[in-house]
């Protein structure tokens, strides 16, 4: 009786899991694998945190500045290294650290104080600022950054992996971050403008 109880708790056990791995699959979908090392950061998160900010304007950005009824105060411009463009007829003004919407905003007050009655001003971005990359690639530097780009889109933007890369993991800088944070190097890991972005020596 002893034995056959035990072979029962242990089909009742295995019958358990079973039930539980099945169900896992039918209702979580693919789950990310766990980071090999507690310094990874999510990529997922990453991809939806990047997706749901802002962008902010920086130097090297090209703006296109639209002042409704004002073809003259309209055009093409280009931030500064210190965050500043200069505008027709109300100078430089502050767009480094800025939205857009932002940016527009600023315009906007500007253009009241003493130009224009009720202005209306729409921007948009033309070209981002680059971002550069370093490390075990085969031609590390800076590339002009595209909308969306992950961090494998640079990696081929600079000719691919050297033989000595670790294909697993990468660390970036993002402006004003402080310091570089180390993540998988997937696909759903976003680059932003002015990122810096350091692949490693992998360990033989």
């Amino acid at each position: 009786m002893a034995v056959s109880g035990i072979r029962a708790s242990r089909l009742g056990l295995i019958a358990a899991v079973l039930l539980g791995l099945s169900l896992g699959a039918c209702g979580g979908g693919p789950q990310p694998l766990p980071a090999s090392s507690g310094s990874f950061s999510n990529s997922a998160s990453n991809a939806a945190a990047t997706t749901r900010q802002a962008y902010t304007l920086g130097g090297g950005d090209e703006l296109r500045v639209i002042v409704f009824g004002e073809e003259d105060l309209s055009g093409e411009f280009v931030i500064d290294g210190d965050g500043f463009v200069s505008l027709p007829l109300i100078g430089e003004v502050e767009a480094g650290g800025l939205t857009l919407r932002e940016f527009e905003g600023a315009v906007e007050e500007a253009l009241a104080g003493g130009y224009l009655r009720e202005p209306r001003v729409s921007a948009e971005v033309l070209n981002y600022r680059p971002f550069y990359i370093i490390g075990e690639v085969q031609e590390g530097g800076e590339y002009p950054y595209t909308q969306g780009m992950s961090v494998l889109n640079a990696v081929a933007v600079a000719g691919g992996y050297s033989y000595r890369a670790d294909r697993g993991r990468v660390f970036i800088t993002h402006e004003g971050s402080g310091g570089e944070v180390e993540y998988r190097a997937t696909q759903g890991v976003r680059v932003l403008p002015g990122d810096i972005i350091r692949v490693p020596e992998r360990f033989f």
